[in-house]
């Protein structure tokens, strides 16, 4: 079975890497963004099958870009992880409106974060 491509977005690189982690030691290929904005541009350039999006960034948060992803017929059969630490129950509802296929909030582990990528691929 062929791999997705996976795009990690945050604009921590400490959270960048730990995100990274799990899908790598898969085989996985990555692609990384730390802003809403060059996440819609890769997005648009890579074609990743599974998007984990952190919402608090800089230029546009994450529920912007999983709206624009999602409204875009380019790109709306990309599926999309939230992972953020807004973790009040207002705001899974918020990112499941915005059209995120999963959210997960931080601290998390990698075990759990594959699973879910598992899931939706």
């Amino acid at each position: 079975m062929r791999k997705f491509k996976v795009m990690i977005v945050d604009d921590s690189p400490t959270d960048l890497k730990l995100m990274s982690e799990p899908f790598l030691s898969q085989g996985y290929e990555i692609v990384t963004a730390t802003d809403g904005e060059e996440a819609l541009q890769k997005a648009e350039s890579e074609r990743p099958g599974l998007i984990v999006l952190d919402v608090v960034m800089p230029k546009l948060n994450g529920f912007k870009v999983c709206r624009q992803i999602k409204n875009s017929t380019n790109l709306n059969n990309i599926k999309v992880i939230l992972l953020t630490s807004k973790n009040q129950e207002s705001d899974r509802f918020w990112g499941q409106k915005q059209g995120a296929d999963a959210y997960m909030t931080k601290p998390f582990t990698g075990e759990d974060l594959l699973a879910t990528a598992t899931k939706l691929m």
